[in-house]
């Protein structure tokens, strides 16, 4: 069904006669009625991201399953259908190159792919190609499942002519909860009779018990259960008064419920974006209690500093090696004295060592240890009361970002040519603070002045990341190389095509300290350093 001006919903029961009769009635009596074929049946699981970027993209995947078969159904916001795919005889799996979906059929009796599953499960199509620039490398996922019991009517003409058809949908809900959704009726025009079809959507418009809608099936079906498509953790909203330890707690609080909504993809490996999102809260988590924690209790960040840092080197090793297989295309592009083939026992390498790093972080965030991490950081949490005195969110705010910016000034203006690789990595670090501080109050100030802010930063944050993963990776290489050859599973022919590999990380290395001069002179300039400085200016504290 689309969800245009044709579109409505039920209200109070199913599609009765007196409806029928109303409408027929409110157009002059003119149409009458005829069944429009068997009862269908349709077993639906509408698919996204967990991030849900299709629907946020407005667009909208939905694998059918009944009598005809299986089929994956993308439609536009309009409703309108933009490509199919049929998928009864494939058996999909996740084809990421070292992740393990584990998913479980949507659709129940081998029918369709098995989710959740990279895109690269999906053999090439115009459904594809349509689906990979939005999708890219996180999983398509169940998010939401019902059973529809579809049948219709057709209207007809004084001439026995069908004008229209009506289709009622009637839809059970059963993921994430069970519910009955209020059936929906849609109202499709015949051609040439689009003038006859808009007097039936009418006269349905003042029929009792109709309400017209603008749904999509799935928003229905989520709205059956009380969801809603594209909610993700909800920012903290902070006003300027509120006193900064509450502020903190509500900040620490959102970034754990970011960690403990991506742990269970990330044990389940579903795509390696569940790890990275992880490590990203866990990190902002760290900055917190390292940039702002003073007016916390001072036992409770001495407690959980030590905590959060064993949970961030628990990620490290597999993002690390998820980093470099997402990566090993562009490598294995890059040759130019060597055929691809000679890189495949190192990807083979970094894929078993992949799979013994992702053992072990699985096993640390089912240890005992992160469990009571994350209930005694909780209840820690909700335990925190301002005590007197203590400063405003907007004041704490206002003094952080404000030491923040003049030590990553100071930083880069001590920066020369004859500066050691050190000092960039530590100007980094100095950036990526300040960049937390000015996320974490985000809602304090302007959004267009924070943006404008942050994307100033980031650029020269890239900048200085490009030339410290070039160092590192390289360091990495080489140890990589040494393995290899200790576990003598490195033929001369793969070390060569690893040398090359390093040489142009060497490049890439030299071309971003090149760059360097440029991204922190636009960073130190008067019209940035204004726009951060404006993020401490303290109002309506």
């Amino acid at each position: 069904m689309g969800n245009g001006s044709g579109d409505f919903v039920v209200e109070g029961g199913g599609v009765t006669q007196d409806i029928l009769d109303s409408v027929a009635g409110g157009v002059g009596g003119t149409f009458s009625w005829s069944g429009d074929g068997p009862v269908r049946r349709v077993r639906r699981t509408w698919l996204d991201t967990f991030d849900w970027r299709l629907y946020r993209a407005g667009l909208s995947l939905e694998q059918q399953a009944g009598g005809s078969g299986t089929e994956l159904v993308l439609t536009g916001r309009d409703g309108e259908r933009l490509a199919g795919l049929p998928v009864s005889n494939a058996r999909g799996g996740n084809n990421s190159g070292g992740n393990n979906s584990g998913g479980n059929s949507s659709g129940g009796n081998n029918s369709g792919p098995s989710w959740p599953s990279l895109i690269t499960a999906l053999p090439p199509s115009p459904l594809r190609e349509l689906l990979e620039p939005v999708v890219g490398i996180r999983a398509l996922m169940p998010v939401a499942r019902a059973a529809s019991r579809i049948h219709g009517q057709r209207a007809l003409n004084a001439d026995a002519k069908t004008v229209a058809r009506l289709v009622v949908d009637e839809m059970s809900v059963s993921y994430p909860a069970r519910a009955k959704a209020a059936p929906r009726l849609s109202v499709s025009p015949v051609r040439g009779y689009q003038a006859q079809a808009d007097r039936i959507s009418d006269a349905l418009a003042g029929a009792a018990g109709m309400r017209p809608s603008r749904q999509s099936g799935l928003e229905a079906a989520l709205a059956a259960v009380g969801e809603q498509p594209g909610r993700r953790h909800a920012d903290v909203q902070l006003t300027p008064a509120m006193p900064a330890a509450t502020a903190l707690a509500a900040i620490l609080t959102a970034q754990f419920d970011a960690v403990e909504a991506n742990v269970p993809g990330t044990i389940r490996d579903i795509d390696t974006e569940f790890l990275h999102d992880l490590r990203v809260a866990i990190r902002r988590t760290r900055s917190a209690l390292k940039l702002a924690g003073q007016p916390l209790p001072a036992d409770l960040t001495a407690a959980y500093r030590p905590e959060f840092r064993w949970l961030g080197d628990l990620t490290t090793p597999a993002r690390d090696l998820d980093v470099y297989l997402l990566g090993f295309g562009d490598m294995v592009a890059g040759l130019l004295g060597a055929p691809p083939e000679d890189l495949d026992p190192f990807r083979e390498y970094l894929l078993r060592a992949r799979a013994a790093a992702h053992r072990d972080l699985a096993r640390g965030l089912r240890s005992a240890r992160f469990a009571r991490l994350a209930r005694q950081w909780r209840g820690d949490l909700d335990g925190i009361r301002p005590a007197r005195r203590r400063p405003t969110v907007a004041q704490l705010a206002a003094q952080r970002i404000a030491v923040a910016q003049r030590r990553a000034l100071r930083a880069g203006l001590r920066i020369t040519g004859a500066s050691p690789a050190q000092d960039l990595h530590d100007l980094r670090k100095d950036c990526k603070e300040l960049r937390y501080l000015v996320e974490m109050f985000g809602s304090l100030h302007d959004p267009a002045q924070r943006w404008q802010a942050i994307r100033e930063l980031k650029a020269l944050q890239d900048c200085l990341g490009e030339f410290q993963d070039a160092e590192v990776q390289r360091a990495e290489l080489r140890a990589f190389a040494d393995r290899m050859l200790a576990q003598r599973s490195a033929p001369a022919a793969t070390l060569l095509a690893m040398g090359e590999i390093a040489a142009g990380l060497a490049r890439r290395q030299r071309q971003a300290r090149a760059d360097f001069d440029s991204r922190f002179a636009a960073f130190a300039g008067r019209a940035s350093q204004a726009r951060l400085a404006a993020l401490t200016q303290v109002s309506g504290a």
